[in-house]
């Protein structure tokens, strides 16, 4: 009798480790997983932080605006889910009010496009549109906005692609020829010329530059001409010189 509770009592004890066993695994995994996504909305919120910040100095409209501090509002929240705070709480408040004063003004692009100065500077603008091309699609793959606005908006982001490219290359040709480097000019002259002519929608920015591009490469091709006759007249002076000096009398001493 003994032996069979005694049995009974190392199976229960076993089962209850087995089960404590279980409940301490399963505590641990969503501890992990909520870490894990709190890590991830964390890197989404200083993502969009960041991009927000480079947005300031970019012409891009206010609904885009509207749309990253959406986004930062939304991973916010499920940061507050997990480790609610009061810092959090007016974070969220603050990332919802921005958002809705943005998507309710709806502001288009109208600043003027203006090269950064400096190359450092202008491969980060570079890199701040090509994420923000990726954060829109991402939004747009969510469900957060529409397929109309998204075209819309990217659009005017691959638009804005273009004009830096374009520019980048023109002010990099300019300061080829101003030091007579003709051939390194006319390279970066025809990228530029080629980028505008691969765009299917033409507007007035692709057919002034297709026009001022093509007055520059003329007139490269003008001076790369020149020279070459220049560099023939000088090679056949001084063919002349070395026939007049091989048949001239030679001197009696």
């Amino acid at each position: 009798m003994y032996v069979i509770i005694i049995i009974i009592l190392v199976v229960v004890l076993l089962i209850a480790a087995i089960f404590i066993n279980a409940v301490q695994q399963n505590r641990q995994r969503l501890e992990a997983e909520r870490r894990t996504e709190l890590a991830k909305q964390r890197t989404v919120v200083d993502e969009t932080e960041n991009v927000l910040s480079a947005c300031m100095q970019m012409p891009i409209s206010s609904r885009l605006i509207g749309i990253l501090h959406k986004r930062m509002a939304n991973a916010l929240r499920v940061i507050d889910s997990l480790a609610s705070t009061r810092d959090i709480k007016q974070r969220i408040e603050s990332s919802e009010q921005a958002a809705a004063t943005a998507l309710e003004n709806n502001v288009g692009d109208n600043a003027e496009f203006a090269l950064p100065d400096n190359d450092k500077t202008i491969i980060q603008y570079i890199q701040a549109v090509k994420k923000l091309r990726i954060l829109l699609r991402s939004e747009h793959s969510k469900g957060q906005i529409d397929t109309k606005m998204f075209s819309e908006e990217d659009k005017q982001l691959e638009r804005l692609q273009l004009k830096v490219n374009v520019e980048t290359l023109i002010k990099r040709g300019r300061t080829a020829q101003s030091t007579n480097m003709l051939g390194s000019a006319r390279q970066y002259y025809e990228k530029a010329k080629l980028a505008l002519e691969n765009q299917t929608v033409q507007d007035e920015y692709t057919s002034s530059k297709l026009a001022t591009l093509n007055s520059w490469l003329h007139e490269i091709q003008s001076d790369l001409k020149s020279v070459n006759e220049k560099d023939r007249a000088r090679k056949q002076e001084e063919e002349r010189d070395e026939l007049d000096e091989l048949f001239a009398p030679k001197k009696k001493w």
